[in-house]
């Protein structure tokens, strides 16, 4: 049985930023349920769900790379200096229709929570697509630093996980009011630097940051490190959502928050070891 209660009962200690937007949303839900609530299993079982649907959408990019392989080259792209794509216009219609269907599936998981199960879905798919398509098309020759990556985010999700349930880092107000100073830094940071490409007197500025090799590695860790953050504030509100008795049909988007996340912390690592790579080739 459902029971909703007042607002200000889970209004409580709520800051701006509290995990990323999918649970974020989940945190100011007032639901509850006396005899069909969520659990850690459920959670976990859910999250599996949607990992395995990114192995199939990696599955899909493979069968779809080998039956282009015979079709003339449409686009050559680089990605990094060392790091091109050749791609046939069937493929980048692909691409650019995965991209797309990632973009909306996550929109409409996070404005949207009814929809999760299926959107959650499509967005696991794409995500799979486009790390295929990066790992096994761009890396041509180093697809090994995908399973570097793939360790590495292993990595961070374990200590992470460790850091918050030993107590070592709390997701409390204090933490949070850092998370999002780090968050609106890096946004202020990319404005300013799309604004500084549009004026003639600092887009050579700007553009010298920007091929500074230094410069764009200490913005990659920023960002991994803001993504292994949102891990803290994750493992919070899915606490929270077991804790205060949330309906089942909460693990969805539970775990569908857990695995944005980690996708995009696999991200994060793979362009780090991208662009390492890349300056080592270029040296």
């Amino acid at each position: 049985m459902n029971q909703t209660l007042p607002q200000t009962q889970k209004t409580k200690g709520n800051t701006l930023l509290r995990s990323n937007p999918i649970l974020n949303r989940l945190s100011k839900m007032t639901e509850r349920s006396e005899t069909n609530a969520a659990s850690y299993y459920g959670i976990a079982v859910k999250t599996t769900y949607f990992l395995l649907i990114t192995l199939v959408g990696m599955i899909a990019q493979l069968l779809v790379k080998n039956m282009m392989a015979s079709e003339p080259v449409w686009q050559t792209i680089e990605v990094y200096k060392q790091f091109t794509v050749s791609l046939t216009q069937k493929e980048a219609v692909i691409v650019g229709v995965v991209l797309l269907v990632g973009l909306v599936s996550e929109l409409a998981g996070i404005f949207v929570r009814r929809t999760v199960p299926v959107t959650g879905t499509l967005y696991a798919a794409s995500q799979g697509y486009v790390i295929s398509f990066l790992v096994f098309k761009v890396l041509n020759g180093y697809e090994y630093l995908g399973l570097e990556a793939l360790l590495l985010t292993i990595a961070v999700v374990a200590v992470m996980s460790y850091l918050y349930s030993s107590g070592i880092i709390k997701a409390d107000k204090k933490f949070r009011t850092v998370l999002l100073a780090l968050m609106l830094g890096s946004i202020g940071l990319g404005v300013l630097s799309f604004l500084g490409s549009l004026i003639p007197a600092t887009r050579p500025y700007v553009q010298a940051m920007m091929q500074n090799a230094g410069f764009t590695i200490a913005v990659d860790v920023i960002g991994l490190v803001i993504a292994a953050l949102f891990l803290i504030s994750d493992f919070s509100v899915i606490d929270e959502c077991v804790r205060e008795h949330y309906p089942k049909e909460y693990e969805w988007s539970a775990a569908f928050g857990l695995v944005f996340t980690v996708i995009w912390i696999y991200l994060k690592i793979l362009d780090l070891l991208m662009q390492l790579t890349d300056n080592k080739k270029s040296a």
